[in-house]
């Protein structure tokens, strides 16, 4: 997204220039060309690598353990994973196995009470991060929301980062379709990643224009920050705020800029009471699969920087990013800056923050 503030050819300029999807129509020519490896094609394959990896997943958090000097080589060698580069963990239990068993107890003196929202688990809070998705249930639940968690398939980002349309379009239609008759029925549709939250507002419209269910769905879409945002402005929150000793250093991702709709994580973190929440509101350098390819990893630090130097300056208690995946770069960034000290506070999303103002415990 670095074009929103580099590329002088974008509006207002006269050219107007579409750089992302120029890229894409590259990309796509490249794959259909055959000039894509098959490692990178088999490495985006979120769904099927978050299955087998949660299947054994002390083994494989052990083998992509940044630590570990006896497999990162060998992951480098063969799929070109930069070896130093922090990957996700995986789990056993998903978000959705999760989600299925335990259901928070919905609060009927909330201001909120009487909204119904799906959470589309996205593959990353799925198989990587479960906790992210528990808080944001817990908060929803907390101020009246009754939920439910879906996950049909990945959004496709992934495969849309590699020029994959027609793999695009299949998830969105299988998406689209599975969500179809949970808006009918009132219910808003929240996702708690903004790559994800992207895709299903604007590029799968652009993809599949003429898709009833796509055109539905991107209507009924709230980013997760949004939505808290949206219950604060309309009816109130309820209750039980406290304030986050420390403060919060708070990185805006790219892909919730470029949903046009402000800043609504740092809108949401600016609702706890006597909490400073500082915005770092530039590009982490992570880039997705990118950044973490050997050749890449460097420079993905290396144009990160300023933001691992802001956050170090910044020393608050504790650190956020939109996305997990550039939280986990921007803690990898300071702990690398000259003259580094001290622990490295662990990245959170905002909804986990806002969860432990709540005094929601999700471990």
């Amino acid at each position: 997204m670095c074009f929103m503030t580099k590329c002088p050819y974008v509006p207002p300029h006269a050219f107007n220039l579409d750089f992302p999807h120029l890229m894409l129509r590259y990309r796509a020519a490249e794959l259909k060309a055959g000039r894509t490896s098959a490692i990178q094609r088999e490495l985006v394959k979120t769904d099927r690598n978050g299955k087998l990896g949660g299947a054994v997943a002390p083994l494989a958090n052990w083998a992509v353990d940044s630590k570990n000097k006896l497999t990162r080589p060998v992951m480098e060698k063969i799929a070109g994973i930069d070896r130093e580069a922090a990957l996700p963990k995986f789990h056993g239990k998903t978000f959705a196995m999760r989600a299925r068993r335990e259901a928070p107890e919905v609060n009927a003196k909330a201001p909120g009470f009487g909204r119904k929202a799906v959470i589309y688990a996205t593959c990353f809070v799925n198989y990587n991060n479960p906790q992210i998705g528990i808080a944001a249930r817990a908060v929803l639940a907390k101020n009246g929301v009754e939920t439910e968690v879906v996950y049909p398939a990945c959004c496709g980002m992934p495969q849309l980062e590699r020029g994959d349309i027609e793999a695009v379009a299949s998830a969105a239609r299988k998406v689209a379709g599975e969500l179809k008759s949970w808006i009918e029925r009132g219910y808003d549709v929240v996702t708690l990643v903004p790559s994800c939250a992207l895709m299903l507002k604007f590029e799968w419209p652009l993809i599949l224009p003429d898709d009833k269910n796509v055109k539905l769905l991107a209507r009924a879409t709230y980013d997760c920050s949004e939505y808290i945002v949206d219950i604060a402005k309309k009816v109130g929150l309820a209750e039980g705020l406290t304030a986050l000793p420390g403060g919060i250093t708070l990185h805006i991702a790219c892909h919730a800029r470029a949903q046009n709709m402000g800043q609504k994580a740092a809108e949401m973190l600016r609702l706890l009471p006597g909490t400073t929440t500082t915005v770092i509101e530039r590009c982490s350098g992570h880039g997705g699969s990118w950044g973490v390819e050997k050749g890449n990893f460097a420079t993905a630090l290396k144009i990160g920087r300023p933001v691992a130097k802001q956050a170090a300056k910044n020393a608050a208690q504790f650190l956020a990013s939109e996305c997990p995946l550039a939280g986990m770069h921007i803690a990898q960034g300071i702990e690398r800056l000259e003259g580094a000290v001290g622990k490295v506070p662990d990245p959170h999303h905002p909804i986990e923050l806002f969860a432990r103002a709540y005094g929601i415990v999700t471990a």
